[in-house]
């Protein structure tokens, strides 16, 4: 934030006393005749959260169910703590729901104090040891401000700049993949112009530049950014990142009332130290995008008086075919990730269907009709919705081939209360939240999202029946034998020519994704941003996977870009 270089010794201070006016001196020798020098850092603040997608935050398990387990560790969900996570990918669908049940689950947060990791011999910076800040925001060795910097020789109760981050919630989210977007905007914005110079990122990436580069739709038009303009926008105020994470086993709506709550109680703190703290910016992925929509809704959060703006990355705004196909066929691939996701029906079915979040990830109404079809030779025999109502239609179907559940695959760990009514229960949940939040976006709202033809999504989850053969009596089929990812063999009533009392047994199999998107959501429901007509910016991406979206350049550089045009809109009460 410096426009000049300090000359002298630059005097160690505490960000959390009385806003940083408190400084340490020192006596040097008689002939040591440089100044000592106090920096009062500018007073504002204008935190910068992160909310990551579905499966983005980690999980730990209660007492009593780590025990039941039997595990060492009571990570429940910590794709970075990979000598934990990669045997998970053998576990049977018994212990995924009993390991990833929402009400023995709940958020693993940095906690040294308390130290909750389970284990003795494991301290809460080693269960977040991944967490590393690795970049510096500039040549000068402290900029004095609320910054992820390692307090000085003589600071009381001294902290590392990771245990810094740390206690921001970067360990609370999927850091290996999140790590890119959250040290971006930390450094970037708070050091965007030092000794009078733009920081060489923002004047080679983001200055001057077309947000055509990025590919911006044409509605609404944007301008490029100028340097006045950014200078103007960062002057006098910090950002500091964190990152907020949240249960997304539990329903959206819950996940945003709690989340409305931090971001309350973090204003509050960053006032009661002496700053001035009235809004934050959320930036999103994927499902957190739906979190931060609950947290605005003035009947959830109701907090959107606090949220100067939020930026969607690849929010599924309308649900996702992808998440009929992962519940009944597992997800995609071949590797070890695949297998830790859950690489069968049978295995993922016991975890989303027993958890409101990522049932809230399916089509809602708003997706249309006739999204899930039955087809043989190419042509549709049948196809669901009919009236709208995806959830009565298809999701809460009882006894048809062609539903959500199967339903012996939904309790495995026989877990009392739980089966095919209670899921229907969090349907129910589900598609109440769908509706309430189906047009709430903050009036400050950027979006950027898949819109690759090379990286196919399904809109449409397709059953395509063998050619050649009449088949009477289409949706009362029986499923002989079921290979959880994609090939059933079904056993019909009749004959090609219709003789009665002859089954015949018939491959159905899943059809590929057709439609374009980013692999997980397709362009179909993410464009319901761009129809709603309330977005300041929407960016139609090429060149990146759903989880992978916040490493990709163009998603980086729309987002700084997207950042600076709300920032720019802040109006502080206290001139």
């Amino acid at each position: 934030m410096a426009d000049s270089k300090p000359s002298g010794y630059k005097l160690p201070v505490d960000p959390t006393r009385r806003q940083g006016t408190v400084a340490q001196g020192f006596v040097t020798p008689k002939q040591d005749r440089a100044p000592q020098l106090q920096s009062i850092p500018p007073r504002r603040v204008l935190p910068i959260i992160f909310i990551p997608g579905i499966m983005g935050s980690n999980l730990r398990m209660s007492a009593e169910r780590q025990r039941k387990l039997g595990s060492k560790s009571n990570i429940a969900w910590r794709p970075d703590h990979l000598a934990v996570t990669i045997p998970q990918a053998n576990d049977t669908a018994a212990e995924r729901q009993l390991r990833l049940d929402p009400a023995n689950t709940e958020l693993d947060i940095y906690d040294p104090e308390n130290n909750s990791t389970g284990r003795s011999d494991e301290k809460s910076d080693d269960r977040n040891d991944e967490v590393k800040v690795i970049f510096r925001y500039s040549a000068i060795s402290s900029l004095g401000g609320p910054m992820l910097e390692s307090d000085l020789p003589g600071t009381p109760d001294p902290k590392t700049k990771d245990q810094k981050a740390r206690a921001r919630g970067w360990g609370e989210v999927y850091f290996s993949s999140y790590q890119d977007i959250l040290a971006l905007c930390e450094e970037k914005l708070n050091a965007a112009f030092l000794n009078g110079n733009m920081h060489l990122y923002l004047r080679k990436f983001i200055l001057g530049v077309s947000p055509k580069k990025w590919q911006a739709h044409t509605n609404p038009p944007l301008d490029e950014l100028d340097e006045k303009t950014m200078r103007q926008t960062v002057k006098g105020c910090w950002f500091p990142v964190h990152a907020m994470g949240y249960n997304w086993q539990k329903g959206n709506r819950v996940s945003g009332i709690l989340m409305a709550k931090r971001i309350s109680s973090l204003i509050k703190k960053y006032n009661d130290q002496g700053f001035e703290c009235e809004k934050v910016i959320l930036v999103t992925h994927s499902m957190g995008g739906l979190v931060a929509r609950a947290a605005i809704h003035p009947e959830m959060g109701n907090i959107s008086e606090k949220v100067l703006g939020i930026i969607h990355g690849v929010m599924p705004a309308m649900g996702a075919g992808t998440a009929y196909k992962r519940v009944r066929c597992g997800f995609e691939g071949k590797g070890i990730s695949s297998k830790i996701l859950g690489h069968l029906g049978t295995l993922v079915t016991p975890v989303l269907a027993n958890a409101q979040g990522g049932l809230e990830l399916l089509p809602s109404q708003a997706y249309g009709n006739n999204w899930l079809q039955i087809k043989q030779d190419g042509k549709a025999l049948r196809s669901y919705p009919q009236n709208g109502d995806p959830y009565e239609e298809i999701y809460k179907v009882h006894g048809k081939w062609f539903g959500l559940l199967r339903e012996d695959w939904i309790n495995p760990g026989d877990i009392p209360r739980r089966g095919f009514e209670a899921t229907c229960q969090l349907l129910d949940q589900a598609k109440s939240f769908h509706s309430a939040i189906a047009n709430t976006y903050h009036t400050q709202s950027y979006a950027h999202y898949g819109a690759d033809k090379n990286r196919m999504a399904w809109q449409n989850v397709i059953w395509e029946l063998p050619k050649n053969i009449i088949i009477h009596d289409i949706e009362n089929l029986k499923i002989t034998k079921d290979d959880a990812k994609g090939t059933m063999f079904m056993s019909s009533p009749a004959l090609p020519g219709g003789k009665p009392n002859s089954p015949l047994e018939l491959k159905v199999t899943l059809q590929d994704a057709t439609e374009p998107g980013d692999q997980t959501v397709p362009l179909h429901s993410a464009d319901a941003q761009l129809q709603s007509g309330k977005f300041k910016g929407i960016f139609r991406q090429t060149g990146y996977e759903h989880q992978a979206s916040y490493s990709d350049d163009a998603a980086l550089a729309s987002t700084i870009y997207s950042l600076f045009k709300i920032i720019s809109t802040m109006k502080w009460s206290k001139s």
